[in-house]
């Protein structure tokens, strides 16, 4: 069943819901005390909007927003719209219309939800088009994941699809050239041409990519690595590989 209600907390992700969705706000509560430069914004949206708010003890924060980094201020409101399979042909669609080509990025079951949040803040400072997980095994779009995205979570769909292979044999019907990433492959992030149509696949923590996803791949590359450390957090890699498809783009 379909949940009626979200909470949201975070100074960015609540400033950028109401900016973008302010319908969907039922009530916003505020720390006692706290009505320094960088909560007064929330508030004045708040009213503009004529969302009902709250002055409430850090106690009922902590409790709404079970214990996480609230930053003095937590709301409830109705769930935003879920991006699946069937989403992705207009997502492209709206993509080429905007006279850009197509850009996704794809996580292969990333089950950590400050790296969502961190790949959502990512993509959308790289222009990404959309994200697509897979609905089971990986992390979702939680109350924790919007603070960790500063916003980026209102401003990238992130679209959750029950087959991954299938949504990538779907997207290369559509045109897209999709580059995995993979430490057991020669080929170097900065040796491919990475420009046109694409999506870009990062694995899970630790395990990569599962191997009917890493099939699905037009081309794998890896991330050369200098020093004695064999891995980037999944979040950081993310950043590198699409800042560098962002680069070559530009120079096209």
């Amino acid at each position: 069943m379909a949940k009626s209600e979200e909470i949201v907390f975070g100074i960015h992700a609540i400033t950028e819901l109401i900016k973008r969705s302010p319908e969907r706000f039922k009530e916003l509560w505020l720390l006692k005390g706290r009505e320094d430069d960088r909560v007064m914004p929330i508030i004045n949206l708040a009213r503009k909007y004529k969302i009902p708010v709250q002055v409430v003890p850090r106690k009922v924060l902590d409790d709404k927003s079970k214990g996480e980094q609230h930053q003095g201020v937590v709301a409830k409101v109705a769930p935003g719209k879920t991006y699946t399979e069937a989403d992705l042909d207009s997502i492209y669609l709206d993509a080429e219309k905007a006279g850009r080509d197509p850009f996704f990025l794809i996580l292969d079951g990333l089950t950590d939800p400050h790296n969502l949040g961190a790949c959502l803040r990512n993509a959308d400072a790289a222009g990404v088009d959309a994200i697509v997980v897979p609905k089971d095994n990986a992390a979702r779009l939680t109350a924790t994941v919007r603070k960790v995205a500063v916003g980026a979570a209102e401003t990238v769909p992130l679209v959750q699809v029950t087959n991954l292979s299938r949504a990538m044999k779907q997207l290369q019907q559509m045109g897209l050239w999709i580059v995995g990433t993979a430490g057991e492959t020669d080929v170097s992030l900065y040796d491919v041409k990475l420009t046109g149509p694409m999506a870009l696949v990062m694995g899970a923590e630790g395990k990569g990519m599962r191997r009917l996803t890493r099939e699905h791949c037009d081309q794998l590359v890896k991330l050369p690595m200098a020093g004695a450390v064999s891995s980037l957090n999944v979040s950081v890699a993310t950043g590198i590989c699409l800042y560098e498809i962002v680069r070559q783009r530009k120079q096209a």
